[in-house]
């Protein structure tokens, strides 16, 4: 008989955290490598690190992209995994591999030939355009260089997470963020004899970090051999029907994320033009802080995955009706207990970010307490995507993201950049509140129970190694 309380057990919630809890401590480190990029950086003035920062939103676009990848065939290798399907998970590993690769390839093309127009369309009418673009353009010539290595590292890493190997990510993170950390203490400011390179040193360090991030993951698989390792020569054995199948699925997801970062891109050229290097590096600032609190997206995507998808691989649906309900109200709670953690962080801001100017400090303290008072919508609506992502429902991510965010979201941007003079910090908050619309589309599709489906009994594999 289903379960109908809106809460599990303390042991289930236990158990959730036993998985994100490992993602969410690898997301700090990541984080924690952009917050002292920006901390060091920060160093050079407002229009270096507002340079830094609209090259680092082309990179988000990126991130966003890849990791949607990943995701769309993290559902079926979560289930996969439950169902004990080897061979589909190495189908999956390498479904993976190859459209990241694709995907890295247009990214790299566009960084190399149009510079200039990706980074001018972010600043807008910036009354700073040209020397923030010019800063921009030197960080983006050597950080591109780290698109090839961050595919493979983000693909090996989430598939280790998605069959529950959650502690060797965040062991080879750790070891990333401190490469990272030395090389940008030594070449930023030029310690140790290094050459000052400024903000060209903090895209070298990335470059040497994601280097040596992909030899390490590359050198675990080998050695550990996870259930989806493929060797080199055995990555183009794909089966096309499952590739298309993963396809057809993520590719729905992959459009739904995209709309999502596209807008919030186009956002963030709007408000960029709402004065000069004060407003590109005072919410440059603000999200490397708030960053550190996102990392509960990845935690809370991760747990519903290998939980929910791995009951539903095991073909007990009512049980991965139950869970769903669980985790999504739990990560309600969670999120009000990071919004009350975040509401305080705005004491970092003179320790970390005290070289920049007292407007653009400004401006990141009023972001950091708008971005807390959406913390508890934003866990909650990733906890309902996550949920119909775990079933393969990619449908509902592309009605509620691709829905809400043309009809809702983008005209009330135009809006209020063309009838009024709002600053960023409220323009933002106001456009955000479509998030409430977008759970409610999500709640209604999630009751039709169209999520609630065993993907791998339509990919069976007679040779499935033993």
């Amino acid at each position: 008989m289903k379960n109908k309380a809106p809460f599990a057990t303390p042991a289930f919630y236990k158990g959730a955290l036993a998985i994100a809890v490992p993602v969410m401590l690898q997301a700090l480190l990541q984080n924690l490598v952009s917050l002292i990029d920006n901390f060091m950086v920060a160093g050079l003035g407002d229009i270096k690190m507002s340079g830094v920062n609209i090259t680092n939103q082309i990179m988000f676009v990126y991130f966003v992209a890849l990791n949607t990848v990943a995701a769309g065939g993290g559902i079926f290798m979560s289930q996969f995994n439950g169902a004990k399907d080897a061979e589909g998970m190495r189908q999956t590993f390498r479904y993976k591999i190859h459209t990241s690769l694709i995907l890295t390839a247009v990214i790299l093309a566009l960084c190399v030939f149009l510079p200039e127009k990706l980074l001018g369309f972010l600043v807008n009418t910036n009354t700073q355009s040209g020397p923030i673009v010019e800063e921009g353009k030197k960080y983006l010539a050597i950080i591109v260089f780290t698109l090839i290595p961050t595919s493979i590292t983000v693909v090996i890493g989430s598939s280790l997470r998605e069959i529950g190997r959650v502690k060797a990510p965040l062991v080879i993170s750790v070891l990333a963020t401190l490469v990272n950390t030395f090389f940008n203490w030594m070449l930023i400011y030029g310690n140790l004899g290094a050459p000052r390179l400024e903000v060209r040193g903090a895209a070298l360090a990335t470059v040497i970090a994601r280097v040596f991030e992909m030899v390490v993951f590359i050198a675990f698989i080998r050695i550990k051999k996870p259930a989806f390792y493929s060797r080199f020569r055995d990555l183009w054995k794909i089966k096309l029907s499952l590739f298309f199948g993963i396809l057809r699925k993520s590719g729905v997801i992959f459009i739904s994320e995209m709309s999502w970062a596209v807008t919030e891109t186009i956002m963030t050229a709007v408000y960029n033009g709402r004065g000069g290097a004060e407003i590109v590096s005072g919410m440059a600032a603000g999200w490397a802080i708030a960053n550190l609190f996102f990392l509960v997206f990845g935690g809370i995507h991760t747990s519903v995955g290998v939980i929910v998808g791995g009951t539903l691989g095991r073909n007990d649906l009512e049980r991965a009706q139950d869970e769903a309900r669980w985790l999504m109200n739990g990560s309600f709670l969670l999120g009000i207990s990071v919004a009350v953690l975040e509401a305080f962080s705005v004491f970092l801001i003179p320790v970390v970010f005290g070289n920049l100017s007292m407007d653009a400090q400004l401006v990141t303290r009023r972001m950091l307490w708008i971005i807390a008072l959406y913390m508890p919508v934003w866990t909650y609506l990733n906890a309902q995507f996550a949920t119909a992502r775990s079933g393969g429902d990619a449908i509902m991510g592309a009605w509620v993201d691709i829905g809400v965010n043309t009809t809702l979201f983008l005209p009330g941007i135009f809006a209020l950049a063309i009838f009024t003079k709002l600053g960023p910090i409220e323009m933002y908050a106001i456009v955000k509140l479509t998030d409430l619309v977008k759970i409610a589309i999500a709640h209604w599709q999630l009751k039709s129970g169209r999520w609630i489906r065993n993907l791998t009994h339509a990919h069976e594999h007679p040779e499935i190694a033993p």
